[in-house]
């Protein structure tokens, strides 16, 4: 079936979403070294500003599912590009160090609540046939979100004034203003339309997104879907059967190992790592972050094309085999400090260059995809919503106490310590990374009732 534009140009605006996930995420990157000269932060100050977007991450995560479901898929965006927006011009415009934490607290809660929602309402929205490509846009948009954070760090920059820190956070802004105005324009998803008894409206709206061959096999599959979710609605305490004991390793695990890594480190503080590495300038310490954000940006498009080709297990064990040699790499850098001198920014920037590719290949999309594939329907929304929690929640604790490492073990060996855990997460992954190419969702299910491991997946 061709895309239509229409559809195509519904996928763009929402994934406008994903977009300022990625912005909101990096923006902070850029901003932290003028912050710390502006008002005389801490270490501390600074991981704990870091820190307190993910904090309204996780609890916008929370509350995103029920509210959703209650007032709409389109409601809850238009709702959460509007605090957005409020954000935006609350840490531009932020008097004191207290208010800037307390909106970037409102920030994270637009975040979480951004990677629940958004991705649900393209999937839902999607003609079945491309779902899968349309879905993806929104994790694209994230890192180019990203790379866009780094750039208007750059081009606001300026050392001469150490308030250059507001126009960045003020960026965003408008983007959020492009989803707001832009969501008020969309329709409603015809799953959530017609599980609220509209199905006249629904069907309406599936005719202008579905090829019209399909829309009846379509509207029969959702009807199918949802008296299967009413018979099958679970409790929390599902997952914590026996049998489903191995999915929710992989979910816990997976997460772990991704943050562990260090990975969100690069994201926050680039900057940061890249005036230790003896880049003088602010400005010129965000250079090396636009380039690492190119790369993240072209991984994740290499991403889509490998995880079907290759799997997900080879590639998991592929990614974090390359992980760890680049984490050592990029330790060695700082341990040979002195002999590197001026060349140690290049060989840092080198390190971390494989360790982006590396890991956006296969840890970063992984735990998203595995979490929606191992668990059955009755227990799928119960056991991703976990997953979200353990992402937000080990993203935090990275976040925290990034700089306590620096500051207590030194910049070599807390990135020696990131390449340990990539090694147990190499082992991890050897006994609990499943391989679920080309398989059902209910051959799946069966595996693990019939008590199959990962491994012999």
């Amino acid at each position: 079936m061709k895309l239509k534009p229409k559809v195509l140009l519904i996928a763009i605006i929402a994934a406008t979403g994903g977009l300022l996930f990625g912005f909101d995420t990096g923006v902070i990157s850029g901003a932290l070294p003028f912050l710390k000269q502006y008002w005389h932060l801490s270490d501390a100050s600074i991981e704990w500003l870091t820190t307190t977007v993910l904090i309204g991450a996780v609890l916008g995560a929370l509350a995103s599912g029920k509210l959703s479901d209650r007032v709409g898929r389109k409601g809850m965006i238009i709702i959460n590009a509007f605090i957005f927006l409020i954000g935006a011009i609350g840490c531009a415009f932020a008097p004191s160090i207290n208010w800037l934490i307390i909106m970037r607290i409102v920030i994270g809660i637009a975040i979480g609540i951004t990677s629940y929602v958004v991705p649900m309402y393209i999937a839902e929205i999607s003609p079945a046939r491309v779902r899968g490509a349309l879905v993806t846009l929104n994790q694209l948009m994230i890192t180019i979100g990203i790379l866009l954070s780094y750039i208007t760090d750059y081009w606001l920059s300026d050392d001469a004034d150490n308030s250059s820190w507001r126009w960045m956070f003020l960026v965003g802004f408008f983007p959020a203003l492009v989803l707001f105005i832009g969501m008020l324009f969309l329709p409603e998803t015809p799953r959530w339309l017609i599980s609220k008894g509209r199905r006249e409206q629904g069907r309406k709206i599936m005719m202008e997104i579905e090829d019209p061959e399909m829309v009846n096999q379509t509207l029969a599959g959702l009807d199918n879907d949802i008296r299967l979710e009413a018979q099958q609605s679970t409790s929390w305490t599902e997952v914590f059967k026996p049998w489903l004991r191995v999915p929710l390793i992989i979910t816990i695990g997976i997460f772990f190992f991704q943050q562990f890594s260090g990975v969100n480190t690069i994201i926050y503080y680039s900057p940061i790592i890249f005036k230790m590495a003896g880049v003088v300038s602010n400005s010129g310490s965000i250079v090396p972050a636009i380039i690492i954000g190119a790369v993240n940006v072209a991984a994740c498009f290499l991403s889509v094309l490998l995880l079907d080709k290759v799997g997900r297990r080879r590639l998991y064990m592929i990614g974090i085999s390359g992980m760890i040699p680049s984490l050592l790499l990029l330790g060695a850098c700082f341990y040979f400090k002195e002999q590197l001198g001026a060349s140690l920014p290049y060989f840092a920037v080198i390190s971390i260059v494989c360790f982006i590719i590396f890991i956006a290949i296969s840890l970063a999309p992984l735990g998203w995809l595995l979490i929606s594939e191992v668990f059955p329907l009755n227990a799928r929304g119960i056991g991703m919503s976990i997953g979200s929690l353990a992402h937000w929640g080990f993203n935090a604790v990275i976040a925290f106490t990034f700089l306590k490492l620096v500051n207590l073990l030194g910049v070599d060996v807390t990135f020696a310590l990131y390449a340990l855990v990539c090694v147990a997460g190499l082992i991890w992954g050897y006994f609990y990374i499943p391989e679920t190419k080309n398989k059902s969702l209910e051959e799946i299910e069966q595996h693990w009732r019939s008590g199959g491991s990962a491994k012999n997946l």
